[in-house]
């Protein structure tokens, strides 16, 4: 079950959307011009695809109008367009709107899946011998569970970008110094997504006691916590495969949102795909 948080204002659509949408539209241009002489069938799987565009606000909140989204853009790449994509969405409304954007590309392998990510993602099967791909971890808030992530792992063939939700997982976190004080439902959730109890690190008992003897926690304010935590389950799962330089995405006050990060699918491609990625991360 999802736990819906509240977000702050701007949290789509905003400039640290603009972000997101480029260094993932850039990656998957270098990604397929890298592999355009390759004998492997390319894959873009988006597991959040939502209707195709996102709606643009300026940094005061004022309607721009329409950014083409992810799955748009994935549609576009034309260097060496990918053999097979799949959009994953769960709302129906959505999928009726992917579907009529994929309706004037009727010449492409595109397959529009109304679904739960985590579902089809477990269930997913490929000939990943003969296969490369990307995949892109969208969320709207924390849907995306550690059982997919490993899963993702074994297959050894999708470079995965992943937003992370730290705002969302922050106002999870109970507001006291103890982490036993969460309720029961929040900590069975924390713990899908990071897989293990880990976000309990996030808490440390204090070398002094209170004035009856009892223990006391100091826990991590900010987000740095989070993220660092995260990594650490991602890095022990995927190896050399993880690349630890991300994104922290961040609205206009200035409040951290997602942090944006990598991994890489096939073991042989670990050099250029960190090296295109930790650029377009750093720079873009």
């Amino acid at each position: 079950m999802t736990v819906k948080v509240a977000e702050p204002a701007e949290t789509y659509g905003g400039p640290w959307t603009r972000q997101k949408l480029i260094i993932l539209e850039r990656y998957l241009d270098a990604y397929t011009t890298a592999l355009k002489n390759q004998p492997f069938k390319l894959v873009y799987i988006d597991a959040f695809a939502g209707t195709g565009q996102v709606m643009a606000t300026s940094q005061d909140g004022e309607s721009m109008g329409f950014l083409k989204g992810s799955a748009y853009r994935a549609i576009e790449i034309g260097d060496r367009p990918f053999d097979k994509m799949i959009f994953v969405e769960k709302d129906p409304e959505r999928c009726a709107d992917l579907e009529r954007l994929c309706a004037t590309h009727s010449d492409r392998d595109i397959t529009i899946v109304n679904s739960d990510a985590n579902t089809f993602l477990n269930g997913y099967q490929e000939d990943w011998r003969s296969c490369r791909g990307v995949l892109f971890l969208d969320p709207f808030a924390t849907e995306v569970e550690w059982s997919t992530i490993q899963r993702i792992s074994g297959f050894n063939a999708l470079d995965t970008w992943i937003l992370f939700p730290v705002f969302a997982i922050s106002r999870m976190l109970p507001k006291s110094r103890k982490p036993d004080d969460i309720s029961e439902r929040w900590a069975t959730r924390l713990t899908r997504i990071f897989g293990d109890e880990s976000w309990r690190d996030l808490y440390r008992k204090d070398p002094q006691r209170t004035l009856f003897g009892d223990i006391r926690y100091q826990r991590d304010p900010g987000v740095r916590g989070l993220i660092r935590v995260y990594k650490r389950n991602l890095e022990t799962l995927f190896g050399r495969r993880f690349l630890n330089t991300s994104r922290t995405l961040k609205n206009s006050t200035n409040t951290a949102l997602f942090e944006f990060m990598f991994c890489v699918g096939n073991p042989r491609g670990i050099s250029p795909a960190t090296r295109i990625a930790r650029h377009l991360l750093e720079h873009l």
